[in-house]
């Protein structure tokens, strides 16, 4: 059943919102990457996976791994708003001795499938889980969300060989392709294009989407699941800094912390948001 698609939009501003206030009061963080993700997790942890907040370790649950390992505010956020630990503790993000780290630590904090930071992993992980549950006849999907900086890494595509070649079809990639990492844009850096070409040449079934059109996301996901034989991947074209008008587009908020004035602004632009949304919906 298709969820509350004006709901879903009204919540990814809600998250937006306390993901900056988060890393305002962390003093850092990565709020451009972060911001691209809201819709990409919100999809997952309101509509597609498999999960209870009151069972983490439930062995059937599906699994999100956060390949781009500094987008966890996201993250955190999205779990502490589905009741996997109190929104208070968002507050201590990067404070020692958080639970809530930088990068995020599987065994610290429930809901963290993974540990990440280093680029190019995730998906490794993804098929070795994968198959590993084909061991155990266990049926559930494996989401490894990664960005698009990271598919520099060769170990993404000696991984996108390895889901092929077993035909792990429980294996769904998302790549939230924003266009910039760290130091600029990323097709200036080491250009991946054609990214859908890629994926499918690798044989992989490939879908893209606007990542911020919560309908094409949840739609997206449905698909994917319908695939047999072979992985999935989402390409999930996104806007680093979304919904925050000075942030949108500018890799220099990769990794820098908003200031108290710049909070304010960026508050004051999502409860814009926030109304417009609201009154679309009566």
């Amino acid at each position: 059943m298709m969820p509350d698609l004006n709901a879903l939009r009204r919540l990814a501003v809600d998250l937006r919102r306390d993901m900056l206030r988060t890393i305002a009061t962390a003093g850092s963080g990565h709020p451009g990457g972060s911001l691209s993700l809201v819709e990409i997790l919100t999809g997952l942890f309101w509509y597609k996976l498999r999960h209870d907040p009151a069972r983490p370790d439930w062995p059937d649950r599906d699994l999100c791994l956060l390949s781009k390992g500094h987008g966890c505010p996201a993250l955190y956020t999205v779990l502490a708003w589905r009741g996997y630990f109190p929104k208070e503790e968002l507050a201590t993000l990067r404070r020692y001795p958080t639970r809530l780290q930088g990068h995020p630590e599987r065994g610290s904090l429930p809901g963290i499938e993974m540990s990440s930071g280093s680029l190019g992993q995730g998906l490794s992980m993804a098929n070795g889980i994968a198959l590993a549950d084909r061991l155990d006849q266990r049926a559930r999907r494996i989401f490894c969300v990664m960005g698009d900086g990271e598919l520099q890494e060769g170990q993404v595509w000696e991984a996108a060989m390895t889901s092929h070649h077993h035909r792990l079809d429980r294996v769904c990639g998302i790549v939230d392709a924003n266009g910039l990492q760290q130091n600029g844009p990323v097709k200036e850096i080491q250009d991946i294009e054609p990214l859908a070409d890629k994926w499918r040449a690798f044989g992989w079934h490939a879908i893209e989407i606007d990542g911020h059109d919560i309908a094409q996301v949840v739609q997206a996901y449905d698909e994917a699941e319908t695939v047999q034989g072979k992985p999935q991947v989402v390409i999930a074209r996104t806007v680093k800094g979304k919904g925050i008008s000075f942030m949108e587009n500018n890799h220099a908020w990769h990794g820098v912390a908003p200031k108290p004035d710049e909070l304010a602004r960026a508050l004051k632009e999502l409860d814009a948001q926030a109304e417009a949304l609201a009154a679309h919906g009566k």
